[in-house]
């Protein structure tokens, strides 16, 4: 009797556990369902122009997305209040190409263009760059001949720009001569303005004389086709 009652209560606690399993699972995928049918779905956004270059622009209702305007310049609408329709573009995440953009109920650009890569960086060739550790400038073999690299620093702007780097600790390890910032790279500094640093994307070039490199600890010359948190 004693073994037949523990085999009920037992039998009962595992009909308990999935059930409970079952509806932890459908409240998850309720969940997740709609927010994934809305990012799907999204077809528009409205809210003020928080940053904007090229044909390039962002909204903070639209967080994660760039949003792109081929053929204006997007500059234009920097603060505006604009409602933009158009779709994601799953074959480049994360674009939102804009077909047509409202500010004061008035139609003010339609697209006129297809969407074109030139500079935009797609984020599948952003997972494969390297970064590159950087110890200080007597080890040239830790940037010579990478070709396209990444690096995180702070960028210092003056008559020639340079991107920063430091140790651990905060210490001024070397910095980097900065010949070009392309223009989808110089919407996305716009973007990060309230960080201190970030990731840069890098055409890596010439090193420094190495007599330079010790005085003034600038290691390399590059071009910067892209900026980013990650």
């Amino acid at each position: 009797m004693r073994s037949t009652k523990k085999t009920g209560i037992l039998i009962l606690s595992l009909v308990l556990l999935a059930g409970l399993a079952s509806t932890m699972a459908c409240q998850k995928k309720a969940a997740e369902t709609p927010a994934a049918e809305e990012m799907k779905a999204a077809t528009e956004f409205e809210g003020t122009v928080r940053a904007a270059l090229g044909r390039y622009m962002y909204l903070s209702t639209a967080m994660g997305f760039d949003i792109v305007l081929p053929g204006l310049d997007a500059a234009t609408l920097m603060g505006k209040t604009i409602k933009v329709k158009g779709n994601l573009l799953p074959d480049h995440p994360p674009v939102f190409l804009a077909d047509t953009v409202e500010s004061g109920g008035q139609t003010i650009y339609t697209r006129s263009q297809e969407f074109q890569a030139e500079d935009f960086i797609e984020m599948k060739v952003r997972e494969t760059v390297p970064a590159l550790a950087i110890t200080g400038v007597a080890k040239p073999e830790e940037w010579e001949g990478k070709g396209q690299a990444k690096v995180y620093g702070k960028l210092q702007k003056g008559d020639v720009n340079r991107i920063v780097l430091t140790d651990d600790k905060g210490r001024e390890t070397a910095k980097i001569v900065v010949d070009s910032i392309s223009t989808y790279a110089n919407y996305y500094i716009q973007k990060l303005r309230l960080f201190d640093a970030f990731w840069f994307y890098l055409n890596v070039k010439d090193s420094v004389d190495r007599r330079d490199r010790t005085r003034t600890k600038e290691i390399f010359h590059a071009d910067v086709v892209g900026a980013g948190l990650f």
